[in-house]
């Protein structure tokens, strides 16, 4: 994924790579990558990232190279997400919160299941 021209680097506490965020159809857009990172840095930046994103106004994109298949069980009951396959085998993850949820989420329940 190319950024768009606005995307501006941002500080996201509890992180190991860069994140992103720029506008797009008046929803913000937090993004980062972690398509070259190994267990665990996937799972950390993914729910740091994820605990930004705390209204229906903004949305998470994670870029990776499989999907974190333990992560959506973590999540399912408050966040949406769609997968998008990329040609040279990465995945994109757009996550959304749900807009009626009540669940709630443990943020530091960062690690990977065996």
């Amino acid at each position: 994924m190319l950024l768009p021209n606005n995307a501006t680097k941002i500080q996201i506490e509890n992180t190991t790579v860069d994140f992103y965020e720029f506008e797009k159809d008046n929803i913000t857009y937090l993004y980062f990558d972690t398509s070259l990172c190994g267990v665990p840095e996937p799972m950390i930046n993914a729910m740091a990232g994820l605990k930004a994103i705390n209204d229906t106004n903004k949305k998470l994109i994670m870029k990776n190279h499989q999907l974190p298949n333990g992560l959506f069980p973590k999540i399912d009951k408050v966040f949406d997400f769609e997968i998008q396959r990329l040609e040279e085998g990465d995945v994109l993850i757009t996550f959304a919160y749900k807009k009626d949820s009540l669940a709630e989420v443990d943020f530091s329940d960062n690690k990977c299941l065996g």
